[in-house]
């Protein structure tokens, strides 16, 4: 067997709704339709049937902080630019919405962030594919500050 591509990540959510202010109204993914009485809410950038999957759980206990076993964060391409990164780095602020990090990863740069429950979100662009192509362990360079207005 080969994997072909990560098709979907699953988040239990407090609220519904909150969550979707951030996944569908921010970051820009596009809802498919509810499930599960309308405590669920599938998303998709249009690339397959659904990427995202919100599950409406309420109250539950945060996970700890600091290294833990389990989801350590989720990565969501915005574009292919610089420009597209530093224009959401800009929506994000007047959103309210802190960013925690700023990284170059020499096939991509990024954008790191909370979403509402406290998950941490990975915003990236990539950076020419003829980098990680050229040298496939070009993904393991060292990770550089990256500096963005």
């Amino acid at each position: 067997m080969k994997a072909h591509y990560l098709g979907h990540v699953v988040f239990y959510v407090k609220d519904l709704e909150r969550s979707l202010a951030f996944y569908r109204d921010l970051v820009g993914f596009q809802e498919v339709g509810r499930t599960f009485g309308g405590q669920a809410a599938a998303l998709t950038s249009g690339r397959t049937h659904h990427e995202l999957l919100l599950i409406e759980v309420g109250e539950a206990p945060p996970a700890p902080a600091g290294r833990h076993l389990g989801l350590y964060h989720v990565g969501i391409k915005i574009g292919d630019s610089l420009e597209e990164l530093r224009k959401a780095k800009a929506e994000l602020e007047q959103a309210g919405v802190a960013i925690t990090g700023m990284s170059d990863h020499t096939v991509s740069q990024s954008l790191y962030l909370a979403d509402p429950d406290g998950n941490e979100v990975e915003l990236y662009v990539d950076a020419d594919p003829a980098v990680w192509q050229r040298d496939p362990a070009a993904v393991l360079s060292p990770v550089k500050p990256l500096r963005i207005s």
